[in-house]
């Protein structure tokens, strides 16, 4: 089959180099035009250009497929199918409808729970023990078009933000390959009408502790905020009253105990033990704003913490 590309970030690549090493072909990868980084507010590309430029393969950077040049070059493509991975916007109907099996898209959830834009880190924050990847016949509304297949995936403990992206990266490329092969034999099925979710951005604002939450949940939001933005609270210390430690490894403690949430109840050992609403929470890697990521028993030696609130 003939096959457009379309994403943007890190997610999508995965998908875009299973595709490159089949036997259909790419003749043309969409992306987000480049955008300001970094303090310097440099133009860079995203990880899918990096890797269509790298390999030869043509790219093409609208701003919307909303206007009619655009539109028309789309079409001049004549592609059987385009595969969509995290592009980044909600694509019209005359682009859906353009190649001649419509555009198919992996989506990292299993639909209709976590619609949008950070599926990974919302299942992971509300405590899901399973996910996957759907490939989703796509229409006009969010996240609604029918599932052509599905594949789950059990969501670890200790999985984070992205040790979980990275596994669905891979379920995701070997899913779109399935379909592309196998579109005669696939069942359009409709989703649910119950048990739907919305996967909603994430912010920086959103990524304070509150350490009168419990153990559990406070842990469950560094997982899913590592690598970004990064679980954080203020760090209160002789030493640095206005600094601020972002916390990105922890292990929960059930035990009770009647500290106030927040209070370090335990440095000895290398060890950094803080009060929750319920049960505790040891430290693991933390990062102190300006310095290097620190393994708590390194970050001990140099500091001391006396509060976390």
């Amino acid at each position: 089959m003939q096959i457009i590309f379309a994403g943007t970030p890190a997610f999508s690549v995965e998908t875009l180099d299973a595709l490159n090493k089949s036997e259909h072909e790419i003749i043309a990868v969409y992306c987000q035009p480049d955008r300001p980084k970094g303090r310097g507010k440099v133009m860079s590309a995203c990880p899918v250009k990096i890797y269509a430029q790298d390999h030869n393969l043509p790219v093409f950077q609208p701003q919307n497929f909303h206007d009619s040049e655009t539109q028309a070059e789309l079409a001049s493509l004549n592609a059987d199918a385009m595969v969509v991975v995290a592009y980044g916007q909600i694509l019209p109907k005359a682009a859906l409808e353009t190649p001649k099996f419509g555009c198919l898209n992996i989506h990292a959830s299993l639909l209709p729970r976590w619609r949008g834009a950070a599926p990974i880190q919302r299942a992971i924050l509300a405590g899901d023990v399973e996910t996957g990847v759907g490939i989703m016949q796509m229409n006009e509304g969010l996240d609604t078009g029918d599932i052509l297949l599905e594949k789950k995936c059990t969501i670890a403990d200790n999985d984070t933000a992205e040790s979980l992206h990275n596994k669905l990266a891979i379920i995701g490329a070997e899913s779109i390959l399935e379909a592309l092969n196998n579109l005669d034999d696939l069942t359009a099925v409709p989703q649910e009408k119950s048990g739907i979710t919305y996967a909603h951005k994430l912010s920086k604002q959103g990524a304070w502790i509150d350490w009168r939450q419990s153990a559990v949940e406070i842990n469950r939001m560094i997982r899913a905020f590592n690598p970004y933005p990064i679980a954080q609270c203020p760090a209160k210390s002789l030493q640095f009253e206005d600094k601020t430690l972002r916390i990105l490894e922890a292990e929960v403690v059930d035990s009770p105990h009647n500290k106030r949430p927040g209070e370090i109840m335990n440095l000895e050992k290398g060890l950094c033990e803080v009060a929750t609403g319920q049960g505790s929470l040891l430290l693991k890697k933390v990062q102190l704003s300006g310095k290097k990521v620190a393994k708590i028993k390194d970050f001990n030696n140099a500091y001391s913490l006396q509060k976390l609130s």
